[in-house]
């Protein structure tokens, strides 16, 4: 039986996140509700297609008339413009109209693929996020941030497009290897650093029991998928507190786009990142620490950067779509639970923060 939470954008649109195991039947239930049985599209990441391609389009087929596939290679670089271009091309080809769903299926990158492709086909058709991986399940399906990557930076191109709903089905993580698991923690983490400091130790015991798609693992997601789904209800454009969801990420898209997309996970990023905003937090006085991550440390095998390569990095972070005026903000924490927007004029703090991180997980 699925748990749903309800996520209300605005005056016009509300969906729901149904989370639980074995969600066929309510997907099918909420086809039927939503769409003509005509047809459908689906959007599916390469990998995820070759596991469990035949059962999704089983599934649609109960109760769509023609179900059409597109593949989405695997791994970040399909966050181009070339394969934005290669799926929007096949979709007007295929005679997409303004009713006909789009199911986004796998992780973080065929969803925001997906989505932005839906935002732009037709001005905007329907989009149903089926996500597969951790990370897509907590984070990116939710929230209607959809993009591609350009090569100045992570996420330069896209749009705010809400989905119809989301549909977390904690069978897929039965595949999920062992570094997408981690990769989803670390946005776990960032949950527990900006507004709920009990899922450290609630995370901890879930890495102790291993990864699977266990009781414990389903109640963390939910609470971190109710975390997102209350913040972006209070600020769907990002022009406000939504910002408290990049925590460690100025500095995370930063290593991204220094070590080269795919080169490093967006999760193992992230963890870095969020190491070098604790360390900057407590150097302005809050009452934090980085040890609070010493537990995780260890899953994250990361092959930093050499010092010599932190005023590189700095730049990077100059070009994040949060600049404002040529000034860098940063996400940082006044103390755990608590997150707060800064605008960061220490660049020699900057410098620091990023030798700190490295010399942890070194």
């Amino acid at each position: 039986m699925s748990h749903s939470i309800e996520v209300r954008v605005g005056e016009q649109k509300q969906y729901a996140i149904y989370t639980g195991a074995n969600l066929w039947d309510e997907l099918v239930s909420f086809f039927s509700a939503h769409y003509s049985e005509q047809k459908i599209f689906i959007a599916i990441d390469a990998q995820v297609r070759s596991l469990h391609g035949r059962q999704v389009e089983q599934q649609c087929r109960r109760y769509f008339n023609t179900s059409q596939v597109f593949e989405i290679p695997e791994g970040e670089s399909s966050k181009s413009m070339e394969k934005w271009q290669k799926l929007m091309d096949q979709m007007l080809e295929s005679g997409v109209e303004r009713g006909t769903p789009l199911l986004a299926v796998g992780g973080g990158v065929t969803g925001d693929l997906a989505g932005f492709t839906a935002a732009s086909a037709l001005r905007g058709i329907p989009l149903v996020h089926l996500p597969t991986s951790l990370l897509a399940m907590v984070d990116s399906s939710i929230g209607g941030k959809t993009g591609i990557n350009h090569t100045a930076g992570k996420n330069l191109i896209g749009a705010f497009y809400q989905p119809d709903a989301v549909f977390a089905d904690i069978g897929f993580l039965e595949t999920l290897d062992r570094r997408e698991w981690i990769g989803g923690l670390a946005e776990m983490l960032k949950y527990a650093a900006i507004s709920d400091p009990g899922m450290f130790d609630e995370l901890e015991q879930a890495v102790s029991d291993g990864f699977n798609p266990s009781d414990r693992w389903l109640s963390l997601i939910r609470k971190s998928a109710k975390i997102k789904a209350n913040i972006v209800q209070q600020d769907v454009h990002e022009a406000g507190v939504r910002a408290y969801l990049n925590f460690g990420h100025t500095f995370g898209h930063a290593l991204e786009k220094h070590l080269g997309y795919g080169n490093i996970s967006h999760g193992e990023a992230v963890f870095t990142g969020m190491l070098a905003a604790v360390y900057y937090s407590e150097r302005q006085g809050s009452p934090v620490d980085m040890s609070r991550f010493k537990a995780f440390k260890p899953l994250y095998e990361i092959a930093v950067p050499s010092n010599k390569e932190i005023p590189a990095l700095v730049h990077a972070m100059k070009s994040d779509k949060k600049v404002k005026d040529e000034v860098i903000r940063l996400i940082l924490l006044e103390k755990w639970g608590v997150p707060c927007i800064t605008e960061c004029e220490n660049i020699g703090l900057l410098h620091e923060s990023w030798e700190a991180a490295f010399n942890v997980l070194r």
